[in-house]
């Protein structure tokens, strides 16, 4: 195996210190061409600062780079994609207020004898690589008008557009539909047979094991495992991973519900040129219920979301709050009435990257340490390190930027400030979005132990395996409706079968009468 895939990339003796971390402990690895190298790794241990070193954003404090055997020290970013190599970050690197084509050839846009941009030339190319990705998106559309998911499409044509040698993909799929990720999978095995060595970050395990050639597991900065994919397992990945087993996030004890705490009724969204995104979408959820919000990508789920958070003012229908009318008109209204929101892409709608992790954790709630005219700053610091213990938030500083954070961590933050408001309603749109296996289990099973509490959650996710295992309550929702409402333990088969508009289910009725029962 090792013979049909030369190694082009080593890294030997890798180390990477930040202020208050050590990110690199000695790494040494290889990434061999015309191959899938699986990267895996908790949050924090260390994968997107080695994919860093390698794309030429970051460099290593100690230890050397060779490509193709010669060492090299890539100053920047430009540097790496000069030598071949490119990457699509886990959180996205475009631009809202720029097309589509733009975004796709920002920095390197085709010219007319060097005088404007061939705008012609990057429709033509844009429209191609969009066909290459089955993708029917129009190039001349404003990027900030796509949804995260369709955003993350436009990344990768733009890591193809550059024709790498090299091409690290961390966690690609963590915002794409099932038909998209199977397209994602074929370009995959195109480049691997055209001789490009891909780095592959995911923390979906299935998926490692599916497109992997070799595996290198990462923790706390170290290697502990470095193989062929071979006879590799999810338990050996894991072992390797937290150096235990799994961590299982359904739930163990009976389910309790109290009243109903929240209903939305005849919920519509008109969509721009005609439709609706939300069409006529009615559910109610129960005070310590966990409903999952299951759906393909474009199936109006994060719309359904947003119209209960006031961020749609030309929305229809209404909402109740433990039977009460939800009249406030904007965020801060809802947010006093109990509503939370843990938002689909963290990075632009829950933080402020600039600031520290602590002035993000209590930005919701400034009212509770204000006195007078000014911000009592100690219980503020005290209040956002109890957070920072409770959710486990792996910090050096509280005072850091929030920006310093892995991805995971960030979401525990995002979900802390969302806390820190006392609910009594939590919505969380893909919560467990580029969040490991190890912090995935902490998040879920504080989601337990608040619907425990009576907290009342709504969760969209795309993740077939979450939504069958956390959920007392399914609904799939399909072109901007209900399509599908099914109990808890009920068969995969059907839930995935409602997520198609033309083989709509009937409402579960067990699910039905246990609402019925419990309201009773």
């Amino acid at each position: 195996m090792t013979g049909h895939h030369p190694i082009g990339l080593t890294i030997r003796g890798g180390v990477k210190v930040y202020p208050g971390t050590r990110a690199l402990k000695g790494v040494d690895f290889d990434l061999r061409m015309g191959a899938v190298n699986v990267l895996v790794g908790e949050n924090g241990a260390g994968k997107s600062t080695l994919m860093k070193v390698i794309a030429g954003v970051e460099d290593l404090t100690e230890g050397e780079v060779f490509l193709n055997g010669q060492p090299v020290n890539f100053r920047s970013k430009a540097e790496a994609v000069a030598a071949g190599i490119g990457i699509v970050f886990q959180e996205l690197n475009l631009f809202p207020n720029l097309t589509v084509a733009e975004n796709i050839f920002i920095g390197r846009e085709p010219t007319r004898a060097g005088i404007d941009i061939d705008r012609d030339q990057q429709r033509r190319e844009t429209t191609a690589l969009m066909q290459r990705l089955e993708q029917p998106i129009d190039p001349d559309t404003p990027l900030g008008h796509l949804r995260i998911g369709q955003q993350q499409i436009v990344e990768i044509a733009k890591a193809l557009a550059q024709d790498a040698k090299i091409l690290i993909l961390d966690e690609p799929t963590s915002a794409l539909s099932a038909a998209e990720c199977e397209v994602l999978f074929r370009i995959i095995d195109d480049l691997k047979a055209q001789g490009v060595g891909i780095v592959y970050i995911s923390h979906r395990l299935e998926e490692l094991i599916r497109v992997g050639d070799y595996i290198t597991v990462l923790r706390d900065g170290e290697i502990t495992g470095a193989r062929a994919m071979a006879g590799v397992d999810i338990p050996w990945i894991v072992q390797a991973m937290i150096g235990g087993s799994s961590k299982e996030f359904g739930r163990t004890e009976a389910a309790a519900f109290g009243d109903e705490i929240f209903r939305a009724e005849d919920i519509t969204l008109p969509r721009k040129g005609g439709g609706y995104a939300v069409d006529h979408l009615s559910l109610s959820i129960r005070a310590g219920e966990i409903v999952g919000l299951y759906g393909l990508m474009g199936a109006g789920r994060t719309e359904f979301v947003e119209c209960i958070m006031a961020q749609h003012p030309h929305s229809g229908g209404r909402f109740f709050v433990e039977g009460r009318a939800l009249t406030e008109t904007d965020v801060t209204g809802r947010i006093r009435r109990g509503i939370a929101l843990i938002p689909e892409d963290r990075k632009r709608d829950g933080l402020v990257q600039i600031m520290a992790i602590r002035e993000n954790i209590t930005l919701s709630a400034l009212q509770r340490f204000a006195r007078v005219f000014h911000l009592d700053l100690k219980a503020e610091a005290e209040t956002a390190q109890r957070f920072i213990k409770d959710l486990t938030i792996k910090i050096a500083s509280p005072e850091n930027p929030v920006s310093s954070l892995s991805g995971g961590n960030q979401q525990k933050v995002v979900i802390g400030k969302a806390l820190m408001t006392n609910p009594k309603i939590l919505l969380m749109d893909e919560p467990s979005r580029g969040i490991d296996i190890g912090a995935k289990a902490e998040v879920f099973r504080l989601m337990r132990k608040l619907a425990a509490q009576g907290l009342g959650i709504l969760f969209v996710t795309s993740d077939l395996d979450e939504v069958l295992a956390l959920s007392d309550r399914i609904i799939v929702m399909a072109n901007g409706r209900i399509t599908g409402e099914f109990a808890a333990g009920t068969d995969a088969a059907r839930v995935i079968a409602a997520t198609s508009p033309n083989t709509a289910q009937t409402p579960d009725t067990t699910a039905r009468n246990k609402t019925k029962e419990s309201a009773a």
